[in-house]
């Protein structure tokens, strides 16, 4: 789960700051700007951006949802390390909705700013935990716009702003509230059956970690009526309440009725060879784990056969529309056929 921390590392030389001041956006000039306040302050966008930078899933998803394709992305897990030549097979579940091979600016909070200076943005996105230490050389590049991981409705908003997308945006927006009310109404009796879930990240049996964070992966949980279940000493009114969980713990949280794990496999991403595979890619270590463990075996949702596999990266790296979408659509088809 370490891979999902955040970090600011990233030393920019004299030299390529001042390089940066002749690279700024091509659309400076166009008399259709707006002011758009965000994490670190206010940016000037003019007409509407043709080059944008994604740093991060979390923000080529409200990009692409908006139907607008990015020039180039950095993505959290190095997936890939070359230019996104065949973005279908080479970056998770998003690449299927980019038609054109875009350029990679590597890692989403060490992104390489060479690469960024080389593709000449008009519009770069980042994420205030990853980039904030950057802002101010990105700006340099061009207009930045820094927003919050776990804030998705706003962020989509935000970037519907800047690419001049707005009404498209409430659609969207309204499009997903609304598959999450019709999917609460068909998952009722499973919740009135089967209440408690316990919801687990993990990468093997000795990474085990119960997090009460604000994203996607529980909200959407308790957004259909489930109630997640709490390991001992655990806080869930405190956001970022991440509670490492030992194997000898599990027994004493065996009054969830089911249990979700979050699997990943961040280790080595370069042994994935192509996105077709990519669930089984980051579960098929955890599955096995779990399967033959005699702790893990001896909980009643193992027993009861409600134990459910869904990649961490579906709702930690897709936090808006798509992600929904994809979880729910996971969410269903492994627990409804359950009752």
């Amino acid at each position: 789960m370490r891979n999902f921390n955040y970090f600011f590392l990233l030393i920019i030389s004299f030299f390529l700051i001042s390089c940066t001041r002749n690279t700024s956006t091509s659309i400076s000039n166009n008399d259709n700007c707006r002011l758009i306040s965000h994490q670190m302050g206010e940016t000037r966008v003019c007409g509407e951006p043709k080059r944008i930078i994604a740093l991060g899933p979390y923000l080529l998803e409200p990009l692409v949802a908006l139907q607008v394709q990015p020039i180039a992305f950095g993505d959290h897990i190095a997936f890939y390390t070359k230019d996104y030549t065949n973005p279908s097979q080479q970056i998770p579940y998003l690449g299927k909705y980019i038609n054109q091979p875009i350029a990679n600016v590597g890692i989403a909070y060490t992104p390489n700013i060479e690469q960024i200076l080389k593709v000449k943005p008009d519009l770069i996105l980042g994420i205030k935990d990853n980039n904030a230490s950057q802002y101010e050389t990105l700006s340099k590049i061009a207009p930045t716009i820094i927003l919050d991981w776990d804030k998705p409705e706003e962020n989509m908003r935000t970037i519907a702003q800047g690419v001049n997308r707005e009404t498209q945006a409430e659609k969207v927006l309204q499009e997903t509230q609304a598959k999450i009310i019709k999917t609460k109404t068909e998952f009722a009796p499973v919740v009135e059956k089967h209440p408690k879930v316990l919801l687990l990240y993990a990468q093997g049996l000795q990474e085990l970690i119960s997090n009460h964070s604000k994203g996607l992966c529980n909200s959407l949980i308790e957004d259909l009526g489930f109630e997640l279940v709490s390991p001992p000493k655990s806080n869930p009114s405190q956001s970022d309440s991440r509670t490492p969980i030992s194997l000898e713990i599990l027994p004493q949280l065996d009054k969830a009725d089911s249990i979700i794990l979050l699997g990943y496999n961040f280790s080595q991403p370069e042994t994935l060879k192509d996105m077709d595979n990519f669930a089984q890619h980051q579960l098929t270590n955890l599955q096995q784990e779990w399967a033959k463990n005699p702790i893990t075996q001896s909980l009643s949702a193992s027993k009861e056969g409600r134990v459910y596999y869904i990649p961490a990266y579906m709702c930690l790296g897709l936090t808006g529309s798509i992600g929904t979408e994809l979880y729910l659509n996971e969410l269903k088809k492994q627990l409804l056929p359950k009752l």
